[in-house]
């Protein structure tokens, strides 16, 4: 592979910084897409999709392989990994579907292709053909997208929105996370592709929630607390919704000295979290602690009854009653179509 492409493979897409608020200027918005970051290369037959940290992802979506050949003969595109659920009309992004299909049993993976099925959103393009297309402007690299999703491609590879006005863009960081996803990435319009450079702008749903301590893991080093784990109420039920990690060294000493009035001899069945392909090779365990401390963190989304992702700590509410902690003061965003999402290249 890649005997007849220009850039060689594995490729370290370009990165984002996060910054406080979509900025103004000569800049291109795009729907900040919350799937698997994918770089996608056909050469002929040949046909790789790497991750963002240069790893192989094209067993674990085989279904993507022959929409691919639809692309031209020879190209390198940088784009988002998605699956999608709900009716059509009000479908929105999964993570937890998506992230079950990093699994190591091959015919795990096949069922799984059929029944949960990956698309692709492409928002940038790296090289076409033998030309290497990364010191071109970012304008230039859109109008070659666009001329390539205006003709015949498979319906399951799409072409991320774009516009250049702010005030749309501010509007889509609102209503797109209805559809899943979490906020909006900025591009100056007449920016180069830096593999491995934060060169683009993010700006991220943040929202705060206070929790319930439920519980610790060890550090890996044994020194102090590793994590948080945390939960809510719904209504009267304790749930496990995620976790805190990357305390500062200090901290964790002195946690595991304070947690110690509020150590439990055995875990809530209810709160063990369910054993994943991500799960299989670590340390379940975590020192189970009764439910009265109060924190509050900083997260972006709330899928189902989980943080999609790890919150930030970011101060003790010794002022709250534990069972204030319900999962209905997470506000829900609302509903929005991921059809609606998608470039519309004619």
């Amino acid at each position: 592979m890649t005997h007849m492409l220009p850039l060689e493979l594995p490729i370290a897409p370009m990165l984002a910084k996060s910054v406080d608020a979509i900025p103004a200027g000569d800049f291109a918005h795009e729907p900040k897409w919350d799937g698997f970051r994918c770089i996608v290369a056909r050469d002929g037959d040949d046909i790789v999709l790497g991750s963002r940290g240069k790893k192989p992802l094209t067993r674990y979506f085989p279904e993507l392989v022959p929409p691919m050949k639809s692309l031209p003969e020879r190209c390198i595109l940088d784009g988002e990994i998605i699956v999608r659920t709900g009716e059509p009309g009000a479908q929105h992004l999964s993570w937890d579907l998506l992230s079950q299909r990093i699994h190591p049993a091959e015919s795990r993976i096949t069922r799984l292709a059929e029944e949960t099925p990956a698309e692709f959103v492409c928002f940038d393009i790296l090289a076409l053909f033998g030309d290497d297309l990364t010191g071109q402007a970012w304008q230039s690299r859109r109008l070659l997208l666009e001329e390539i999703f205006s003709s015949e491609l498979h319906p399951s590879l799409h072409l991320s929105a774009v516009t250049r006005d702010r005030k749309l863009a501010v509007d889509w960081f609102e209503r797109f996370e209805g559809a899943g996803l979490d906020g909006v990435v900025s591009k100056a319009v007449d920016g180069i592709y830096e593999q491995g450079k934060r060169s683009m702008r993010k700006t991220k749903h943040k929202r705060t929630a206070e929790a319930v301590v439920i519980g610790y893991r060890i550090a890996k080093n044994g020194d102090g607390v590793g994590s948080l784990l945390l939960g809510m109420y719904d209504g009267d039920t304790l749930v496990r919704v995620g976790g805190i990690v990357g305390f500062p060294q200090e901290m964790r000493r002195e946690m595991v000295r304070e947690l110690v009035p509020l150590v439990l001899d055995e875990m809530d069945p209810s709160l063990v979290s369910p054993r994943t392909r991500f799960s299989a090779d670590r340390n379940e365990d975590y020192v189970p602690l009764e439910p009265a401390l109060v924190v509050e963190v900083a997260f972006d989304q709330l899928e189902g009854r989980r943080f999609r992702h790890a919150v930030s700590f970011l101060r003790w509410r010794p002022d709250r009653d534990p069972h204030s902690c319900l999962l209905d003061q997470v506000e829900v965003p609302t509903a929005y179509d991921l059809a609606a999402v998608f470039a519309d290249p004619s």
